[in-house]
């Protein structure tokens, strides 16, 4: 292959500050006092914080070379499969920093806020049409928060009609939130295998769903990177039974502009906006889940909802049939700016470009690998693809190894061992930001390294070799981890 992305280079080791401060040392001048100073009383400030002294040089230096011991979307491809880790435009982080946005405090009264008001109030009514459902909620601050939103949905909707219930149906592919979140609404998941062309057949479905069943979550295109052929069947069978139909659509990004989640049968879907609709993700930062339904959950919706009455848009707590709150003031705006400016920089073409492009991109992927790894599904895929490491068996090499070797050549690791349907899964989405240049050494990369398998399989189980910190024991990290890093 060519020369690889990963080489060696210049990496600072960095302690700890307090292990850096030296007593007396500021980094910040505080501005001349107007007022007469006062001592305060010591029951009130107690003793202060453990700050380390550290000078201004200190403390840039500290966190400019933790910068460098980090990997971003911003420094190269981040493959993570059902993941959505893709470059994000540095013009809808413009529009986010606005003055007007960024400092607008969120108890301005509604006659200082409409400029806010009114984009959330449009972005609302963007993902309904992008969806195919009726109404929306921005509330929701995650993907599993989103879950959890619909979920309530369920719940207060079936109770409404005087038929609450006890179990929801979760496929074998679906995201692994979605459990958790049926359980905290009192539903006991039960699964749902899918069949040899790894999707859901209706025929499976049928066979679970009854009267006490809330009805399915599903996750379309599933966690195999296939699209849920059979989910307008399943729709109708769950319908039929007085159950609701869940879509996760964290994986939207492969049918934005293309597909109708309303005329396959959805009553309820989220959306990561920090996914598909271009936000900073991952490392604990914001994100929002918005949840869109069709009319009859609408009344149903978390409060307050912004609602346009003459002429002026205000937050409205006028729906009694409401789920309440889920989320501190409206949740998490920043993000909502900047799915709003994604939205209206690509317009409608431009959204289903972008999912054509992202499952070119998987395909590609799928079709110059599928010789060199075990594809357990050869089918199309949508935007991601989903191999194991079956043909590296023989030599004892594994999933692990192989993604710890591609660190050296330069790539975040692709999602491992998941899903669990496929035993030693790699599971690889490009998203539509990467070239076919950059795509190309990904692909050179992993050829390289199934051919290392079979010539020194040790030099994979060594891997990375050219890393700032090499293996770790990943058992005793998750059992005695070392929190001061």
């Amino acid at each position: 292959m060519k020369e690889p992305v990963g080489t060696t280079g210049l990496l600072f080791n960095e302690p700890l500050l307090w292990e850096k401060g030296k007593k007396g040392r500021s980094a910040f001048s505080l501005p001349r006092r107007d007022v007469e100073k006062h001592a305060v009383d010591e029951k009130l400030s107690g003793n202060g914080p453990d700050f380390p002294d550290l000078s201004e040089v200190d403390l840039v230096r500290h966190y400019i070379r933790l910068s460098q011991w980090n990997f971003s979307v911003d420094s190269g491809m981040y493959p993570l499969g059902s993941c959505t880790m893709k470059y994000n435009p540095k013009t809808n982080e413009r529009q986010s920093a606005q003055p007007g946005f960024a400092q607008a405090h969120p108890l301005l009264p509604e006659s200082l806020s409409q400029g806010v008001l009114k984009l959330m109030f449009e972005l609302e009514q963007y993902l309904t049409e992008i969806t195919g459902l009726d109404a929306a909620t921005l509330q929701p601050a995650a993907g599993a928060h989103g879950e959890l939103t619909g979920m309530l949905l369920f719940y207060v909707y079936l109770k409404s009609k005087g038929t609450p219930r006890s179990k929801i149906l979760v496929p074998d592919t679906a995201h692994g939130t979605n459990p958790a979140s049926a359980s905290l609404c009192g539903y006991r998941s039960i699964p749902v295998k899918s069949n040899v062309r790894g999707v859901l057949s209706a025929q499976a479905v049928k066979e679970l769903m009854d009267e006490d069943t809330a009805g399915i979550m599903v996750t379309n295109p599933n966690t195999l990177g296939l699209f849920e052929e059979n989910i307008k069947a399943v729709s109708d069978i769950v319908h039929a039974k007085g159950g609701l139909v869940y879509c996760d659509g964290a994986n939207m990004n492969a049918v934005m502009g293309i597909v109708n989640m309303g005329d396959l049968g959805v009553d309820v879907l989220h959306l990561n906006l920090h996914k598909t609709f271009s936000s900073p993700h991952g490392g604990g930062g914001p994100g929002a889940g918005p949840v869109c339904v069709g009319k009859h959950l609408e009344p149903f919706l978390p409060v307050p909802r912004v609602i346009k009455q003459k002429g002026k848009y205000i937050l409205s707590e006028d729906f009694p049939e409401s789920i309440g709150k889920v989320h501190a003031f409206y949740g998490n705006v920043g993000v909502m700016i900047r799915a709003y400016s994604y939205i209206l920089s690509l317009g409608a073409e431009g959204l289903k470009k972008a999912s054509q492009l992202a499952v070119l991109n998987a395909a590609y992927i799928k079709d110059n690998l599928k010789g060199t790894f075990h594809l357990p599904y050869n089918r199309p895929c949508m935007h991601e693809c989903v191999f194991s490491d079956k043909f590296q068996e023989p030599y004892k090499v594994t999933t692990l190894d192989i993604v710890k070797r591609l660190m050296d050549y330069g790539f975040h690791p692709p999602t491992i061992y998941f899903p669990l349907v496929v035993p030693g899964a790699i599971m690889i989405e490009p998203t539509e930001t990467e070239s076919k240049e950059d795509i190309d050494l990904f692909i050179d990369a992993l050829k390289a390294i199934a051919r290392e398998a079979r010539e020194n399989p040790e030099l994979l189980r060594a891997a990375p070799q050219k890393t700032k910190r090499r293996r770790l024991d990943e058992t005793a990290a998750a059992r005695k981890p070392c929190l001061r890093g």
